[in-house]
């Protein structure tokens, strides 16, 4: 059963890069162990592509940042010294634990311009885990799992659905699919997750009779059967998992406990956390602190 649909809030990254955040939300935090959920563009980028349009270096804590891309191309480059160059349907899953930085570029698209499209999410990692060593991994979209069912084609990202398990490692049960469904087909939601959702990336679906658009988050109540109908040729993301537990979140930070993330504020500020070595001239700074919020 359709629980609640969440309309993503546009949110400029600056230079008029906007996102589509449907995570965190005043309605919904999280779903299984998703905090963060933002749609990049779709944008068409004119040639020369400003370099404050790129994503400086800055740092992270308690998550795993999952990017994967649609259209265009970006450049990893972290403080383990790891550089990526991500394209279409391959998955960038950097984990962070008690602290890494890294930034974003579009250095390989930047003379030509072009289309940049995508998602990024945020895991949040269990507790027991939070602390671990920072650690990053890749993996190109053709060792990623796909599947084709009725016209739909789909690729399982992370975790483990219809029957198939992606390489990617992961620290709690859940799953993220990718599917893209020409109209009139049906896809059944996972069922074996406590927490489930749906977003619409592009197109329209239809559930239960509700029909739902682009750039809104579809939650599923616990254990009910649900399938989608695309009513025009559709891209929806699937993900969802069991739950890690209630998480403060405040700016790049993840964490269980608020202490974590005052220290990873004051390592930041005080240049205790190395930028990444080929891409370290510049940074974001940490913005104003605020008192942390319960947890939520």
């Amino acid at each position: 059963m359709l629980e609640t649909i969440i309309d993503a809030r546009r949110h400029d990254l600056g230079d008029g890069f906007e996102v589509g955040r449907a995570l965190p939300n005043r309605v919904r935090r999280m779903v299984g162990p998703f905090v963060f959920l933002d749609h990049m563009g779709p944008l068409e980028m004119a040639a020369p592509i400003p370099k404050n349009r790129d994503v400086r270096p800055h740092p992270h804590i308690g998550l795993s940042t999952v990017t994967y891309l649609f259209e265009g191309q970006m450049t990893h480059r972290d403080s383990l010294g790891c550089e990526q160059v991500i394209t279409p349907g391959a998955l960038n899953w950097m984990t962070s634990g008690r602290g890494i930085t890294h930034s974003e570029r579009f250095d390989g698209m930047r003379e030509k311009g072009g289309l940049i499209e995508g998602v990024q999410a945020w895991v949040a990692m269990p507790a027991e885990n939070e602390t671990d060593a920072p650690s990053f991994d890749h993996h190109d979209a053709a060792v990623l799992p796909a599947f084709t069912d009725a016209g739909i084609s789909g690729r399982v990202i992370a975790g483990s659905a219809y029957g198939l398990t992606s390489p990617a490692r992961t620290f709690s049960p859940l799953f993220y699919v990718h599917a893209d469904m020409p109209a009139q087909s049906r896809l059944a939601l996972p069922t074996d997750y406590p927490e489930r959702a749906v977003f619409v990336a592009a197109g329209e679906i239809e559930v239960a009779g509700q029909r739902c658009h682009a750039d809104q988050l579809l939650v599923f109540s616990k254990g009910a059967a649900s399938t989608l109908l695309a009513t025009q040729p559709s891209r929806v993301m699937l993900l969802g998992g069991e739950s890690v537990g209630p998480r403060y979140i405040w700016w790049n930070f993840v964490a269980s406990r608020r202490d974590l993330i005052e220290a990873a504020a004051a390592d930041w500020k005080t240049g205790r956390m190395p930028l990444p070595p080929l891409d370290h001239d510049e940074f974001i700074p940490l913005p104003d602190m605020p008192r942390l919020a319960e947890r939520q």
